[in-house]
């Protein structure tokens, strides 16, 4: 199965021990980043064995890690026993909770298929409170081959505009080989108004 939008796809690789994009640490700019921010409300989509979630819990965060992958949430729960109780086994794209302060992230952008990129702006759009912020790492390339899957930094802003406004954005040389020093950390903020209604008011 080489369709990444199934839950058997990721299923498989975590079972088989496939998973090139595992083993990343919180960067220097989003542990600045996020030491700086007064307690956030975080949702971590797509977690995987969710690495990013101590050091965001350390700092004070209240942290829910998803993912629809049972045997990813099966090695998060072994690598983190004392937060087990953050990581809740759901599918992003059917989540029915409050609108979080900051929606993490971490390569599950460049998962997705790219005809589901519209569904994640949307998706994040709802999950990020007007004012939070979408925050992490992106895969910016020129390839359509995955995943993961890259993008532009044009196509980017071109999907989330509607809803954020860049804040910044960083450079990451020094990530995963898998992703080949073409990541970025960035923080997209999310307006207060959508664009369109703006434009219909």
């Amino acid at each position: 199965m080489q369709d990444s939008s199934q839950q058997e796809f990721w299923e498989r690789r975590y079972r088989e021990g496939v998973m090139p994009w595992e083993g990343a640490e919180l960067l220097e700019p989003a542990r600045k980043f996020f030491s700086a921010q007064p307690r956030m409300r975080m949702l971590l989509p797509g977690c995987g064995s969710a690495s990013d979630m101590p050091p965001l819990l350390g700092m004070g965060h209240d942290v829910l890690a998803v993912d629809f992958s049972e045997s990813a949430l099966e090695l998060a729960r072994r690598q983190w026993p004392d937060a087990a109780g953050r990581l809740m086994l759901a599918d992003f794209f059917q989540l029915d909770l409050p609108a979080f302060d900051c929606v993490f992230e971490r390569a599950f952008l460049c998962a997705l298929p790219i005809s589901m990129r519209k569904e994640y702006a949307a998706g994040v759009a709802r999950m990020v409170k007007p004012g939070g912020v979408l925050a992490g790492v992106f895969f910016l390339a020129k390839t359509d081959r995955g995943p993961p899957f890259g993008m532009d930094i044009e196509q980017l802003e071109a999907l989330v505009g509607q809803w954020f406004f860049l804040e910044d954005k960083q450079h990451l040389p020094d990530g995963l080989h898998v992703f080949r020093g073409q990541e970025y950390w960035m923080v997209w903020r999310r307006r207060k108004f959508d664009l369109d209604q703006v434009s219909t008011a």
